[in-house]
């Protein structure tokens, strides 16, 4: 995983919005027209999205390092690296759907497409393992995501998510008898202490979901 280069990508990135506060600018269009259910502070509300967003790309490398480390300890490394290699190419080599979105603002559509990837493993780690992946729970953020992105775009990333996934998981990744074994690891305590350190990201920025 070179996620080295995507934190370099970032940097420059939040370089980039210091200098010209376009996704400041984006959001603050935005906010009266989100969702009704996307609950901000009363004050600051502009400057907490904004720092929302920046957290959410941020994570973005950690939590791919963290994703390939974990399948490597269950032994589905050869199953799970290329689907996250995916999520990795994203940042190098944009969809070009993707084409024309500079700084932050454009970051976010590859971030969003990249916690997606890592929320459907997520979902069939916990379909053959009874856990996922990572235990972090970000569906709250991804929805904030997928509303501050658009409806209609959104649905596009989504869809092209599940192409990749559809491509290269499937039931047989998980038939290897590595998995029977990280599969009694991963409910001891040792493996919940290692992953404490994954906060849901909604709530430790000011920014909620009532549904």
């Amino acid at each position: 995983m070179n996620t080295a280069a995507i934190r370099a990508q970032i940097s420059r990135a939040q370089e980039h919005e210091a200098e010209t506060k376009q996704l400041a600018q984006h959001l603050a269009k935005q906010l009266p027209h989100l969702h009704a259910a996307i609950e901000l502070p009363d004050t600051d509300k502009n400057v907490v999205m904004t720092r929302f967003v920046s957290a959410y790309i941020e994570q973005v490398p950690d939590l791919l390092d963290a994703a390939n480390a974990v399948a490597r300890e269950a032994g589905i490394e050869s199953q799970i690296k290329p689907v996250l290699k995916i999520a990795e190419q994203y940042f190098a080599q944009p969809l070009p759907l993707l084409d024309g979105h500079p700084g932050l603002e454009g970051l976010l559509d590859e971030a969003y497409l990249a916690h997606r990837l890592v929320e459907e493993v997520n979902d069939l780690y916990i379909k053959h393992l009874g856990q996922p992946l990572i235990p972090l729970d970000m569906t709250v953020a991804n929805l904030i995501a997928h509303q501050l992105i658009g409806e209609a775009f959104a649905n596009q990333l989504d869809e092209a998510v599940h192409h990749a996934l559809d491509e290269m998981l499937n039931d047989e990744s998980f038939a290897v008898e590595s998995v029977d074994a990280y599969r009694e690891r991963l409910t001891s305590p040792e493996t919940g202490a290692a992953w404490s350190r994954w906060p849901c990201l909604s709530k430790q920025l000011g920014v909620g979901l009532n549904l």
